[in-house]
């Protein structure tokens, strides 16, 4: 059976480039029947904190990459000690005392080693450019390299896939392996994801995948986007259901090329995702927001009119995040008016154009969006006017901002009390 692990470090949030070596286990263990084990690898004691491990199972489970098992290094010492121990009865290792106590080291032997990954093929490592290796540091906690050889083995790990910066940890842990006598796993090392400026910076996505949660992103957006990164379904397509992927993935068809992470293309990815999601799920995830800008209150939410405001923005959001930004004027009492867009559409005296149309709303015999349409017309057709003549300052100043959804929409959202109320504003 195919077993394969996501060993991250608690020693900060996990970020897009863990994210997406999660990814890669996780839709490997998924495509071909096998386990996801999730390996915490905290024998750093000191930047090792317990509020990263919350995060990073946090973050996974956001994802949706759920594990079949989960273990802590730290609590595996004695496993380490032990094994460390046999190498050194058997000759292969040595020690050596410090002030701080013995290390136990790992005699490296002159040796060609080879091995054959699954996304680069071949890669040959000559051992003479490699110093022997510590296994048990003098403050008797393992190294990175015999920590992972002795769980690979012992968790019996069938494939070892991670991002390629651990390249030249590879043939150290051949050789570790070689020496305790385990079997070797297949290796698939990951390329680099880059920015759009080169290095992968905080600027171009180098963000831990919560503070992606909280600036707005949906999940099977970023999991959809992230699987882009090193790898395609095909047929120039982009947008795929992460189940679906699962029957086409296979690690060998994962690009050797480093990949580029560009915002724009995740803020594509993302409008995409959000154009289709159940508004009655947005609804749950946009209302905590609004109520942390006092928009609603718990005990005073019309969960019928927030869907149709989420209705009227689904299409353009490109992020959960701007529909507070963007539908503020449906929520706030007194509204800001960019003033570049006054200065440009309210600052010629409108006073006889609203008070006709405010007359004409307050005529009508039912307020809906086809006779809020047809009275707006008709006054733009008498009054012998271009409709952008007359739509633009309206719009301005009901939202304060220069575009939005279309304006009958606004208004029949607004209703007539405010929309004659802010329109009364600007009226001598």
């Amino acid at each position: 059976m195919v077993r394969v692990r996501f060993a991250p470090s608690p020693t900060g949030n996990l970020h897009i480039g863990g994210g997406r070596t999660a990814l890669f286990n996780w839709l490997y263990a998924q495509a071909k029947g096998g386990k996801f084990v999730l390996r915490i690898e905290d024998t750093d004691q000191v930047r090792s904190k317990q509020e990263f491990v919350d995060e990073i199972l946090f973050s996974l489970k956001w994802l949706g990459f759920n594990w079949d098992e989960v273990e802590f290094q730290s609590k595996r010492f004695e496993l380490y000690r032990e094994q460390a121990q046999k190498l050194l009865s058997s000759g292969k290792a040595y020690e050596e005392k410090t002030d701080k106590g013995t290390a136990i080291i790992y005699k490296v032997t002159p040796q060609t080693i080879k091995i054959n990954d699954l996304i680069r093929g071949e890669i040959v490592f000559d051992s003479s450019t490699i110093k022997d290796q510590v296994l048990i540091k003098s403050d008797g906690t393992p190294t990175y390299n015999f920590a992972c050889v002795v769980d690979d083995a012992a968790m019996q790990i069938t494939h070892v896939i991670r991002g390629d910066d651990h390249i030249s940890n590879t043939p150290k842990q051949i050789m570790l392996y070689q020496a305790m006598g385990f079997a070797l796993p297949e290796f698939a090392h990951l390329p680099l994801i880059m920015g759009t400026e080169g290095r992968l910076s905080k600027r171009t996505g180098a963000t831990a995948i919560s503070d992606y949660r909280k600036m707005g992103y949906l999940a099977p957006a970023l999991v959809n986007y992230l699987l882009l990164l090193s790898w395609s379904p095909g047929e120039n397509r982009e947008v795929i259901d992460i189940q679906e992927a699962v029957k086409l993935f296979d690690i060998k068809d994962v690009n050797k090329t480093a990949a580029a992470f560009d915002l724009k293309k995740l803020d594509w990815m993302n409008n995409q995702y959000l154009k289709k999601e159940d508004p009655e799920k947005l609804a749950d995830l946009l209302i905590p927001l609004l109520k942390e800008k006092n928009y609603i209150q718990e005990n005073n939410i019309d969960r019928n009119y927030l869907l149709s405001l989420i209705k009227l923005f689904r299409e353009r959001l490109t992020r959960l995040n701007d529909f507070p930004d963007w539908a503020d004027f449906f929520f706030l009492e007194e509204i800001v008016i960019d003033p570049k867009a006054q200065e440009k559409f309210l600052s010629k005296d409108l006073s006889k154009e609203f008070r006709l149309f405010l007359q004409r709303l307050e005529a009508l015999k039912e307020f809906n969006l086809e006779n809020i349409e047809e009275a707006f017309r008709k006054l733009v057709q008498e009054l012998n006017l271009e409709t952008k003549a007359l739509i633009h300052p309206i719009r301005v100043a009901l939202t304060g901002k220069t575009v939005g959804p279309g304006l009958f929409e606004v208004i029949y959202y607004l209703g007539l009390a405010r929309t004659k109320k802010r329109l009364e504003k600007f009226i001598k």
